[in-house]
């Protein structure tokens, strides 16, 4: 199982959506790293996640956790993210932690109405988008993490 998550961990290291990648506190069942979205409203900075293993990986999903704060319909504001793919009922042993990241990447980038944790914040996307990407430029502006040189 270790040999498995360093080699998926230097898998995904070679992605371009994340970076500073590294074991949390040198412990291969944790992770961390920065996201870089690509679309507005939060293509303007970076945001820290963890990622953390079971010990029975891949039998049991990792578990993603947002800790910039973020203005986001799909992360609650304790850092817990809306992800169908790591869930007991979707996860499959031979995911990818790098397709782990690369969807918790994409719900940044678009915002799925399906995928909520914030009720308020996905009736604001669909009803005054307008607002919801002020807003949300606004908070990435005041929390994000700069992101890193290319």
């Amino acid at each position: 199982m270790a040999a498995r998550i360093i080699k998926e961990l230097e898998e995904a290291r070679r992605w371009g959506g994340a970076r500073d990648l590294r074991r949390l506190d040198g412990d291969v069942l944790r992770w961390t790293g920065l996201l870089l979205p690509n679309n507005p409203p939060y293509n303007a900075g970076a945001f820290r996640f963890n990622l953390t293993f079971s010990p029975h990986h891949p039998l049991v999903p990792p578990h993603a956790t947002l800790c910039t704060r973020i203005y986001h319909p799909s992360v609650s504001t304790d850092g817990h993210v809306c992800q169908p793919l790591t869930s007991d009922q979707h996860w499959v042993p031979t995911t990818r932690a790098v397709q782990v990241l690369q969807d918790l990447l994409l719900l940044l980038d678009s915002p799925d109405p399906e995928r909520v944790l914030r009720p308020d914040l996905a009736r604001e996307l669909q009803e005054q988008p307008k607002v919801f990407q002020r807003r949300a430029e606004e908070h990435t502006r005041r929390h994000a993490e700069r992101r890193p040189e290319p």
